[in-house]
């Protein structure tokens, strides 16, 4: 996936999960609402738009407990960019919908569907 965002951090405040990546400039950064998975890299994936791209921002299974954590508090989910942050509108609805889908579905692959049941099924 060209434009990938990697997830250097994943920090829990009492009030949303900051997610802190690699990219230091953080402008013209849209969120989509979209998610998709990537379960060669057994990632989940949130969508953003710059200008008339894609960027691909990569939640690796080492972020998922965090992310948990977030679904469960029912906090929002930041992306920051260095000193910019961008709400990552939607983020619980899509992944829920995708943990929906992958649970029993072997469409995702074996693996990936075990991965996900360990953290969050």
């Amino acid at each position: 996936m060209q434009n990938r965002i990697e997830i250097l951090e994943a920090n829990l405040q009492h009030d949303r999960l900051v997610l802190i990546s690699q990219i230091q400039d953080g402008q013209d950064r849209k969120a989509t609402s979209r998610m998709l998975v990537d379960s060669d890299h057994f990632a989940f994936v949130y969508i953003l738009e710059q200008e008339e791209s894609f960027q691909y921002v990569m939640l690796n299974e080492i972020l998922w407990p965090k992310i948990k954590q977030a679904l469960a508090a029912e906090v929002p989910v930041f992306l920051k960019m260095g000193k910019q942050e961008v709400e990552l509108a939607g983020f619980h609805e899509e992944l829920e919908y995708l943990l929906e889908n992958i649970k029993d579905n072997a469409n995702y692959g074996e693996e990936m569907e075990e991965r996900v049941k360990q953290i969050f099924l």
